[in-house]
Order: C-alpha cells, then structure tokens, then sequence
C-alpha cells in the first residue's frame, strides 16, 4: 500500500514510518520543514512532503494516489496550554485539511492518533473507562482532540479514531514538574514501541468505523505513586517528583477491542521496566 503519515518524522512517527517500510509499504511522509527528517530520509519508498498541514494546497499534493492516511501531526502539552490559538489552528483546522485534502484527491481512509484525554478527569468513575464515555473537554487540549474527532465523523472518509493514553519509551527521561496525575489516581500507560504497534496494525486495516482506546492493558494499571516508584526503581535511583493538586485526565482503559483487532500489546509493564533498566547499564 502506499501510506500518508503526517507527523511522520517524529519520533513516534519515525518509528511507524520504519516499520511500515519493513512490512513493504511505500510510505508519505508530511510534515514541518525544520522538522529532523533523518530517520525517515534514506528509507527505501519513502517520499518526503515538507509543509504545514494549516496548508490545504500543500497537504493536496501528498495524498494523491495514497491507499491510506495516518494523521499524527498536532501540538502536545505543556505547548497546547500557551497559545490556544495555535493548538486550535493546527489540531482542529489542521485534521479539517487533512480530511478535505483527502476527500477531494484519493478518498482513502483516515486513522487519527486522538488522546484519552477527551474523556475529562474520571478519577471519580469505576474504572475501566469505555470508549462511550461521554467527551468532556477539560483543556486547549481535549478541547482540539474533541473538535477534530467530530470532524472525522462528519467527514465523507472511512475512519479509525484511536485514544492514545500517556506514551513512554525505555530512554531516559525526566518527569515534568509537575506530573501529570496524583499520586493515588490510577494510571494505565503504554510503552511506545506497542503504541506505534498499534498505529500500524490500524493503518493496515480491519479497524474501520471504530473508536478504540489504546493503553498498556492490565499490567500497566496502577496508581501514579507506583508508576514513579517503578520507574525510579529500574532507574537505579531514589528521587521524587512533584504532584499536582488536581487530578489529571489518566485512568485505566478499557482495551479489550483494540487488543483484540490489533494485537498490540506486547510489552507488559515487567518488561517495560526491565527494557528501562537496560539502558542505565552501562
């Protein structure tokens, strides 16, 4: 097949990128011009677009003749919550380009990377939370992910939302300041090499018309406390971060229907751990 991924030479985006060339597929890769292409440059079928999905006319020329699109590109937090501006023009009317540019090219169907946060604080709720939930916007944020998965439903393109929770990889990294959930509010993150699993097995098809959380599965479940004792445990290191007085968006998900169409989860928490502890080895 040969595939649009916009947002495609970021990190996770690379790594979808990658593994679709190794499946076979020739592969589009939108995304910013100052972007790092490196990654994705000298890969085997890969074409790169550089430009701006604000750009209607830009986005027209990469989805051509394409058999499918994955739509990855949008501004994250911290960034979403200083310019609403910003955030609204590239998530919201961003994925409204990329629909009309393929709505009016190829008509190929689209899979949107969307976030759990479109569900609002649950903290409250029995858990797992289901993808029926009703969506309540509680930042810039969830607001444009609300907005743009509203757009793909009204849009004349087959389509596949998928709910990402909270994506870490075995690298190093630092928590933020402060992080993102309480210290007794359940969390269900996802190793990022399963997420991107999960975007590619969903660009392959069989997903279509569906609406699927996509988060580690039970392993992962637990409370925000432990994900960062874990974490400082496979680190080697004691240390603390810094919790919020508010509860975030995370929670536990249910995942039975995505795992089950996809088959993504591959790396239960004990893994991911060990994956982390690794590279502090030497």
């Amino acid at each position: 097949m040969k595939i649009l991924v916009t947002g495609g030479a970021g990190k996770l985006g690379a790594m979808v990128v990658e593994s679709l060339v190794k499946r076979g597929h020739r592969v589009n890769v939108f995304d910013l011009p100052q972007v790092n292409f490196s990654r994705v440059s000298n890969l085997p079928g890969v074409q790169l677009f550089k430009g701006d999905i604000t750009n209607l006319e830009q986005l027209k020329a990469t989805c051509e003749d394409v058999d499918v699109a994955l739509h990855l590109a949008a501004i994250l937090p911290p960034q979403t919550e200083t310019n609403i501006k910003k955030t609204m023009l590239v998530n919201t009317i961003g994925t409204a380009n990329v629909v009309k540019a393929l709505e009016l090219t190829s008509s190929a169907p689209l899979v949107f990377s969307s976030s759990v946060c479109v569900y609002g604080r649950t903290y409250r709720e029995k858990p797992p939370i289901i993808t029926s939930h009703p969506l309540v916007p509680t930042d810039n944020y969830s607001k444009s992910k609300i907005i743009a998965e509203e757009t793909m439903r009204s849009s004349r393109l087959k389509y596949t939302i998928l709910r990402i929770s909270g994506v870490y990889a075995a690298e190093p990294f630092e928590f933020p300041s402060p992080v993102q959930f309480r210290a007794e509010q359940r969390v269900e993150f996802i190793d990022r090499d399963d997420a991107a699993a999960a975007l590619v097995a969903s660009v392959e098809g069989g997903a279509e018309w569906k609406t699927l959380n996509i988060a580690g599965g039970e392993s992962w479940r637990m409370t925000g406390e432990r994900f960062v004792a874990e974490v400082f445990i496979a680190f080697g290191v004691q240390g603390e971060v810094n919790y919020p007085s508010d509860y975030g968006y995370f929670d536990w998900y249910d995942t039975e229907d995505s795992q089950q169409l996809l088959g993504y989860q591959m790396t239960p928490f004990a893994l991911f751990k060990k994956k982390l502890a690794k590279v502090f080895e030497t």
